[in-house]
């Protein structure tokens, strides 16, 4: 095989897999894609009555089946399109994961992993846009959260300590020690059955809400209300910025793939650019010797006149 066919061979292969990529990335095969994640949820959720799995095991079993192979071949054919490019983005490696998990054989002591074939339902968020921005925004806010919530446990920290040395003796179920105390602690910031701990304790000690009320307004109210603050800052950011990867991600795919195509292969348009170049070389040589030609007529004339 001669070097041009071989360009010409490699040339079309890289157009075909342009060509997939643009087809399994179209809006009508992600909606379709779509429209067979919502079956899966369905069925998913169906196998779990036995009373349906009874009179339609077999039926549900079936379309479960046929919803992971349509995953399977969408992800063998976007490795196809992309090739390792298709690592490169982040949903990707997530489709790759929830669907990968789904094929392990849920042998003798693999029988969790039936009930993980529920997280293909999660696929939806790299599928819907919208979706995809609110995990962004999630992941954006990460850094705040983590501040908010050292602070958050420097409050628990700091109140269980104190909490375990006023309380043990008087209710030691609930401030017995270090570990109690915490896990008191996080009920009352919850909010939920609170009075359950409080009172008992004002009960005992007339002076207790000087403790639980600042401790409340702190751990309930100020530290949780700053971690929403700091999700919403997030999600504001990127609602700001509309041109966000989050929205671009394939788009950039099938311009990666065609300019790492463009680039490993000569193609016929860069063939013409080069004849071009060699054809306004060969005029500008032809221009420089004619210069020079009658540069050479005056200095004779001149100096004969002269």
């Amino acid at each position: 095989m001669t070097e041009s066919s071989s360009v010409v061979t490699s040339g079309a292969r890289s157009a075909s897999r342009v060509r997939l990529g643009e087809w399994i990335e179209s809006t009508r095969i992600q909606r379709f894609i779509i429209l067979v994640i919502l079956l899966n949820a369905a069925v998913l959720g169906m196998e779990t009555s036995p009373a349906l799995m009874a009179s339609f095991g077999t039926v549900l079993v079936s379309v479960d089946t046929a919803c992971l192979a349509i995953f399977v071949v969408e992800i063998v054919l976007k490795l196809i399109a992309f090739g390792w490019r298709f690592f490169r983005d982040p949903w990707n490696v997530f489709d790759f994961l929830v669907v990968g998990v789904a094929l392990v054989p849920a042998g003798a002591g693999l029988e969790v992993l039936r009930a993980l074939r529920v997280l293909r339902v999660l696929r939806l968020i790299s599928q819907l846009p919208q979706l995809r921005k609110v995990v962004g925004a999630l992941l954006a806010a990460i850094p705040g959260i983590l501040s908010t919530g050292a602070l958050l446990a420097l409050i628990f920290y700091v109140s269980a300590v104190m909490a375990t040395t006023f309380f043990r003796e008087t209710l030691p179920e609930y401030f017995g020690d270090l570990g109690a105390s915490l896990f008191s602690l996080f009920q009352i910031a919850t909010l939920s059955s609170w009075e359950t701990i409080v009172r008992p304790a004002m009960d005992e000690h007339s002076w207790a809400w000087l403790f639980f009320i600042p401790f409340i307004i702190l751990a309930a109210f100020t530290a949780l209300n700053l971690i929403i603050a700091v999700i919403v800052d997030a999600m504001n950011t990127l609602h700001d910025m509309p041109s966000s990867k989050l929205g671009q991600e394939p788009e950039e795919g099938l311009e990666g793939a065609a300019a790492e195509d463009a680039e490993s292969e000569p193609t016929r348009d860069n063939e013409i650019l080069f004849e071009e170049i060699r054809a306004l070389r060969t005029e500008v040589a032809q221009l420089s010797e004619s210069l020079q030609n009658r540069s050479s007529g005056a200095a004779a004339e001149l100096s004969r006149r002269g």
